[in-house]
């Protein structure tokens, strides 16, 4: 006959208990209160453009009224917007500007900034705070000569071309946001490039630019948002052109003349916002990661 062995059991501290409730009870608080947060700014940001588009696809008639949910979806809205005289234009105006100015900011704003993150030359942090200077620097206090310039030296006025332009001669605030990037990547990555041979050239384009991808989709957003909604730069050299309004500023006519209409003023809001909503979405792993290792925090 065998006789099993049990270990002793130790009686549980009285305090065990109450202990483990009070500190489940915390967690169980704290959980609420970050997740309450969260809910609670996540609602302050999405209401309104619940808002914007429930309004978007009432009916003209519903539009006036109070109520906050359509009796029926106008999705036909949409479509008087897109076929408003002008329209396509602004559109095309838009990506052109956006576009093409995010491409000739971004190209031309990689050089400086490589130099100013990894080559040593006297006058360095000469430039680099007269790069800081500029970001300080607000564009109303040059508007005057820089339309004079552009307007009556070049006769460019009535055109986006003088917002355009002067992108592919680097811009401030990219210069700083990759060169706070580029000070990430290792210089040991670098210099084993130049023993293989590789010239500076080479060395941007096979080495740091691949290592830049994030800090390089950052300052792109960036700069695609800014002249996507850029107003006060189509007003003051294109607005007496119709043939070159921008989305911005043709949405602030079309506001004018459908200034009862609140459903289709709606309608083309949406249609404003709408893709940058969407490039923001599908590129908002690298955004983050961009604006995060460069340090700029908002």
């Amino acid at each position: 006959m065998t006789q099993v062995l049990t270990a002793p059991t130790t009686p549980a501290s009285p305090a065990a208990g109450p202990a483990a409730r009070t500190a489940r009870r915390k967690a169980l608080l704290r959980w609420i209160a970050v997740h309450s947060l969260g809910i609670a700014a996540a609602l302050f940001f999405f209401l309104p453009f619940l808002f914007v588009f429930l309004t978007s696809v009432m009916s003209d008639q519903q539009a006036l009224t109070r109520e906050l949910w359509p009796h029926s979806w106008e999705w036909g809205n949409y479509a008087k917007v897109w076929h408003t005289p002008g329209f396509l234009t602004w559109w095309r105006n838009t990506l052109l500007y956006a576009g093409l100015g995010t491409v000739l900011t971004v190209a031309s704003s990689i050089p400086v900034a490589y130099a100013l993150a990894k080559f040593r030359f006297r006058g360095r942090n000469l430039s680099l705070m007269l790069v800081i200077s500029m970001m300080m620097l607000p564009p109303q206090v040059i508007v005057i000569p820089m339309y004079l310039f552009w307007a009556k030296q070049l006769g460019l006025s009535g055109t986006l071309w003088p917002l355009i332009i002067p992108m592919a001669f680097g811009d401030a605030f990219s210069i700083f946001l990759l060169r706070q990037f580029l000070l990430t990547i290792p210089n040991e990555y670098l210099d084993s490039a130049r023993v293989d041979g590789c010239g500076e050239f080479r060395t941007l384009t096979r080495i740091v630019l691949p290592m830049a991808k994030p800090g390089i989709a950052a300052v792109a957003l960036f700069q695609f948002f800014y002249a996507w909604n850029d107003y006060f730069g189509p007003q003051i050299y294109a607005s007496e052109n119709k043939a070159a309004w921008t989305l911005s500023y043709g949405l602030e006519s079309f506001k004018g003349a459908h200034h009862t209409d609140w459903n289709l003023t709606m309608a083309a809001t949406v249609l404003v916002m709408a893709p940058v909503v969407l490039v923001f979405f599908l590129a908002q792993k690298a955004f983050v990661e961009g604006v995060t290792l460069t340090g700029v925090k908002g």
